[in-house]
């Protein structure tokens, strides 16, 4: 008993440190994506800014200075972090909801959804912020569509929910294939195939503000959830012996990653594997255990996302889209695990 009561304990001391490194890492990597770009800001001047807003501070830097760093990066580095710990904590959700490692955010159709809204709002030239808007509210439109028609499927509402997501998403996929057949090919197509690769160099505050209540009532609710999440792993008799009812938890994950993977894909265009491929990595480093996994997967998509942004904007003078960058980290890794486990 005693050599257990030891295990847990140096396993629990494991994780606390797993999560403290993630937090550290994250803050570097915060304060670091600052100074990267082409304007020029030293570690020094970049301080002296961001405390300028909470002590009083004689300037010692350009006012150009002070523009950029908050008016461009502050707003592109909170997005970054916000829609990677997101889509991460949404894949990981989805992952455990549906009992398969393969899921990923797009899995009911939210991001098809929100993509076919950006391009109709592209066409209908409204702005930057509508466009958000209209991508937001189709996003949630589409899952649910998806939930109309799982609910027609009585023998197994998990079955509908995934066959539901595959047909509403060739659907609204369809959608977004016409929309570019019928764009302007001068201007507003390469506008839309654009977006849809995944972009974060738009962004403004505004965008931030109208993104960060879904994704963060979304996050918090799941946080608060996470010892409940481990009870989805069991049967349904097991989980209700133990007074809990899985079809409203079911239903409550699902709004919440709703939520998060609309508003994400609405400011951000439709960047894929980082919900995906982000949770492996947590479960790698801290186990099966969602009060473990779901802050890890928060810090390390937040994380990631940053550093991927950071090379968009400074690997080459034309930015890079996101999607690009994360399918290039993302599929080697699944090959990867597809050969290791293929030799098993």
């Amino acid at each position: 008993m005693q050599k257990k009561e030891g295990i847990r304990k140096e396993s629990r001391e494991g994780r606390i440190r797993t999560i403290l490194l993630l937090g550290i890492l994250f803050a570097v990597c915060f304060l670091g994506s600052f100074l990267l770009g082409r304007y020029a800001v030293s570690p020094k001047e970049l301080g002296g800014i961001l405390l300028s807003r909470l002590i009083s501070i004689e300037p010692f830097w350009s006012s150009a200075a002070e523009r950029v760093v908050f008016n461009i990066r502050l707003p592109r580095v909170l997005s970054a972090a916000l829609i990677g710990a997101g889509l991460s904590a949404a894949g990981l959700c989805y992952q455990g909801l549906f009992q398969n490692p393969m899921v990923s955010p797009d899995v009911l159709g939210a991001s098809a959804g929100a993509g076919f809204g950006a391009a109709l709002g592209i066409l209908l030239g409204f702005s930057y912020f509508n466009i958000s808007a209209f991508s937001f509210v189709c996003g949630l439109g589409a899952v649910l569509l998806v939930q109309l028609v799982a609910s027609q499927v009585k023998s197994s509402p998990m079955i509908g929910l995934v066959l539901g997501g595959i047909m509403i998403s060739s659907l609204f996929s369809s959608g977004i294939s016409f929309i570019k057949l019928v764009a302007d090919p001068n201007d507003t197509l390469p506008e839309i195939t654009y977006w849809l690769m995944g972009s974060l160099s738009a962004i403004r505050m505004q965008d931030l503000l109208f993104a960060v209540i879904p994704i963060g009532i979304g996050c918090l609710i799941l946080l608060l959830l996470r010892w409940r999440l481990n009870i989805l792993t069991l049967g349904e008799e097991e989980a209700r012996s133990i007074g809990v009812n899985t079809r409203i938890l079911r239903y409550v994950v699902i709004l919440c990653a709703t939520l998060i993977t609309a508003a994400c894909v609405s400011i951000s265009g439709m960047i894929g594997w980082v919900g995906l491929v982000i949770p492996h990595f947590a479960r790698m480093m801290v186990g099966y255990d969602y009060r473990a996994t779901l802050p890890v997967s928060l810090l390390l998509g937040a994380s990631f996302m940053m550093l991927v942004d950071n090379l968009s904007r400074t690997l080459t003078t034309a930015e890079i889209p996101l999607g690009i960058l994360t399918s290039f980290v993302g599929a080697p890794f699944f090959l990867y695990l597809l050969l290791k486990e293929g030799k098993k």
